[in-house]
Formats: structure tokens, C-alpha cells, sequence
């Protein structure tokens, strides 16, 4: 199996799973663990730069946690 195959499989079964994918990235479960992944990576992003960007930073952090979890 090539990985064209594996592509192509993986897009037929998030089209046939898309409400219980939707439901998964907007659970409770989600939000917890984005929210522990979203802060790492600003921490180390804002450690990495010397919190020059810290508040660019926080935007995408912001923008991203806003598409995952449910709140």
C-alpha cells in the first residue's frame, strides 16, 4: 500500500466520520488537552524569542484554542 492509498483512505473515512470528528475536536476532552498543548507552545515560543512576540503569540494561541474544544 503506497501512500497514495493511505491519503486516500484517510479522507474517505474523515468524510464518512466528519459529525463525530466535529464532535471530538469541540468535546470537553479537547478543549483540556489543546489548551495544555496551546500553552506549552506559546511558553516555549515566548521563551525561544525572549517574549519579543509575546503578544503575537498569544493572538495565534488565542485564534487556534478558539477552533478547538468547546469554549
Amino acid at each position: 500500500m503506497g501512500i497514495e492509498d493511505l491519503g486516500k483512505q484517510a479522507g474517505e473515512f474523515i468524510k464518512g466520520n466528519a459529525d463525530k470528528i466535529s464532535e471530538a475536536l469541540h468535546s470537553e476532552q479537547a478543549e483540556g488537552i489543546s489548551d495544555k498543548v496551546l500553552d506549552g507552545a506559546a511558553d516555549l515560543a515566548n521563551k525561544v524569542t525572549g517574549g519579543k512576540f509575546e503578544e503575537q503569540v498569544e493572538d495565534v494561541r488565542s485564534n487556534v484554542d478558539k477552533q478547538v474544544g468547546n469554549e
